[in-house]
């Protein structure tokens, strides 16, 4: 009862929040942060890791173009998010792909342990198999203090929501303190395009430090 009314109460908030801390004017270039809502630019590259990741899993690859699909974000679905968000953050412990696999990156699903891209390859597949379309939960990289960073966005009616390994609480991609690099295309998941109107930020690793 107390989760149930926890989500209802997270599930108004999003609904009217109306002021955000927005990131640095041009941290996220051609990105208008009064909307709930971002744009996507040209096609880019995917990571390394990504493409390392469908070598060895081409079956989680193997999605055709179906358009884009932007659920309705019912109470029910944002309690389903918070869940999932929280189920998965707890259960694998932060560590650096050196540490772990003794390389500069590796993509995964994590068993115990593991880095930011693996949490949200975890939370994507478990995501998808509630039902939610694999056009809504998209793998984006963005820049924080430490580096490059991955998180997983998923686009609603209500705008595009963030589950994050370093945070609890799910918040629209406007109110985290990102700036946004590239995601996987609402249109396609196979294809990956920029987040940024410029094109002057370098492709970066994904990961680096325990807190991920």
């Amino acid at each position: 009862m107390k989760f149930r009314l926890a989500a209802s109460v997270l599930f108004l908030g999003l609904l009217g929040a109306t002021a955000h801390a927005s990131p640095n004017p041009g941290q996220n270039a051609g990105q208008d942060t009064d909307e709930t809502r971002m744009s996507e630019y040209a096609a880019t590259r995917p990571p390394i890791g990504y493409v390392q990741f469908c070598r060895q899993n081409p079956a989680d690859c193997d999605m055709q173009s179906v358009g884009a699909h932007r659920p309705t974000l019912s109470p029910a679905r944002l309690q389903q998010l918070t869940e999932i968000n929280n189920l998965v953050n707890k259960a694998i412990a932060p560590i650096t792909d050196q540490a772990l696999y003794g390389v500069p990156e590796m993509w995964t699903y994590p068993y115990d342990r593991g880095d930011c891209e693996d949490y949200v390859l975890l939370k994507r597949r478990l995501l998808m198999e509630r039902g939610w379309p694999a056009s809504s939960l998209l793998i984006t990289v963005v820049r924080d203090a430490q580096g490059g960073h991955a998180v997983l966005t998923v686009t609603t009616a209500a705008g595009d929501l963030v589950l994050d390994n370093q945070e609890s609480e799910i918040r629209f991609w406007r109110d985290t303190p990102y700036e946004y690099l590239k995601r996987q295309s609402k249109v396609d998941p196979n294809r990956w395009v920029s987040l940024r109107q410029l094109t002057d930020r370098p492709d970066i690793a994904v990961g680096g430090t325990t807190r991920r």
